[in-house]
């Protein structure tokens, strides 16, 4: 079992008896979440980090505590065994085995699973070199559909207006409404309608930028993988004029609507904190929502103490200025000056971690916060990895300093740049992304020697 400070206590103690115990002998205080009243609301979504701070134990001392219970109670031997019959029965299947014997299997050995467990089981499959996950795309197909029973029961979850599942939701069923109308439509108004599907592009950069990176923190990269490959399966089917492609897809997002809301928002509900819910829910309006939905106002974290260890306070002098190689400049006038600059930077440290994007008015690709402190391999498509990962290594070597690509969509023409960085001793630092439309500066003729405004 996966334990880190998102993981939720109530599951935990629900089912290994030996936790509880183990806990009550170092703090009575969680004998709180026997109480009916904390398991209806506070008590669903205390993670181990809440309980620490309940129990007032460290989280080095609840997590061994947890362990070592676990270790040690009958259940165990059980779990063990349930894990090695799923394992068992989705390997069965990649053999070929017929799917509807494998259904009365797991029904009769096993008969419940939760999404988070789908999840943990490809992610153990691709570390064990069982699953390539170039082949798990097609596979994730089967395996919702040998577990589809189990998930359709499990599917009932309660969101609050303001939380980014709901919000996702809402869209969900605006989606879907749109789909029906598509389908019913007569041919002449088929296409006009199919075209307004183009907003689900927000709708899936949303989850590839807000929902993927908490899942891989947690230890889950498979599932984000497969779906991402599913958006740009879907990506350049929302383009087509071709009647059997529209077809195939309002097939593919009926299909992805069903992953989301019986696979990945139960995963997330499962493995994020409130902390990274504050997280997910400010970096949405960064990239925006689709069909005029906005998300409500009711939904608060739970605690105000979770809000406060997001953003520590940083305490720094009005007029306090950083000494550059030239000048000196404050702190806010650097930020300005970059979210100023007819540019997209985008900062990747020597780690390939994204460690800084400036925040500019009219981006021409899409961030938000939830990609800092995000591998930069994650951030792009399966498809172009390797391309990400080439770029790196020469970089990293020194055998180049400079990529560049350029795009033509339309009237638009996209350059993208970059750039190895290195300190003054030629240690390798970085990459710097650095992207410009250049449209305008390539229609220009002739001079301009003073200044007109507005033209």
């Amino acid at each position: 079992m996966e334990l880190n400070k998102s993981t939720k206590i109530l599951p935990i103690i629900d089912k290994y008896q030996k936790v509880y115990d183990d806990l009550y002998n170092l703090s009575s205080k969680v004998k709180r979440f026997k109480n009916p009243i904390v398991r209806k609301t506070i008590g669903k979504k205390a993670t181990l980090e809440m309980t620490a701070e309940i129990l007032e134990i460290s989280m080095e001392t609840l997590i061994s505590t947890i362990r070592s219970a676990i270790e040690g109670s009958p259940e165990q031997g059980q779990e063990k065994n349930r894990k090695e019959m799923l394992k068992k029965l989705l390997l069965d299947m990649h053999k070929g085995v017929d799917i509807e014997i494998l259904k009365a299997q797991f029904k009769a050995a096993v008969g419940d699973i939760s999404s988070f467990e789908i999840g943990q089981l490809e992610q153990q499959l691709i570390d064990e070199g069982f699953l390539d996950p170039k082949e798990i795309t097609k596979l994730s197909d089967l395996h919702v559909e040998l577990f589809r029973d189990a998930l359709d029961v499990k599917a009932e979850y309660e969101t609050i207006p303001g939380h980014p599942v709901h919000t996702f939701l809402q869209e969900n069923l605006e989606i879907a409404n749109l789909i029906r109308k598509i389908r019913s439509a007569p041919s002449s108004e088929k296409l006009d309608l199919f075209r307004n599907l183009g907003e689900i592009d927000i709708h899936y950069t949303r989850k590839e930028n807000q929902l993927f990176p908490i899942l891989e923190k947690n230890g889950i990269s498979g599932p984000p993988q497969v779906m991402w490959a599913v958006h740009d399966e879907i990506r350049p089917l929302l383009k087509t004029n071709k009647d059997e492609e529209i077809d195939i897809a309002l097939q593919k997002i009926e299909d992805m609507i069903y992953k989301e809301e019986h696979i990945l928002f139960p995963m997330t509900l499962e493995s994020f904190s409130e902390s990274d819910w504050v997280i997910v829910r400010e970096g949405e309006e960064e990239i925006g929502f689709i069909f005029g939905i906005r998300p409500g106002e009711e939904w608060k974290p739970v605690t105000a103490a979770d809000v406060h260890k997001i953003v520590p306070s940083q305490i720094v002098g009005g007029e306090e200025t950083h000494n550059l190689d030239i000048g000196n400049l404050t702190r806010e006038q650097i930020n300005i000056m970059l979210k100023t600059l007819p540019i997209d930077l985008t900062f990747v440290n020597e780690k390939d971690e994204v460690a800084y994007y400036s925040d500019t008015e009219d981006r021409i690709f899409p961030r938000s916060r939830g990609i800092i402190g995000r591998k930069v391999q994650k951030c792009h498509p399966p498809s172009s990895v390797n391309v990400v990962e080439d770029i790196l290594q020469k970089f990293k070597s020194g055998e180049e300093s400079v990529a560049e690509f350029w795009i033509q969509a339309g009237e638009v023409f996209i350059m993208i740049r970059y750039f190895a960085m290195h300190d003054s001793e030629g240690k390798y630092v970085g990459t710097l992304e650095v992207s410009q439309e250049l449209s305008k500066l390539r229609s220009l003729k002739g001079e301009r020697r003073l200044v007109e405004w507005g033209k």
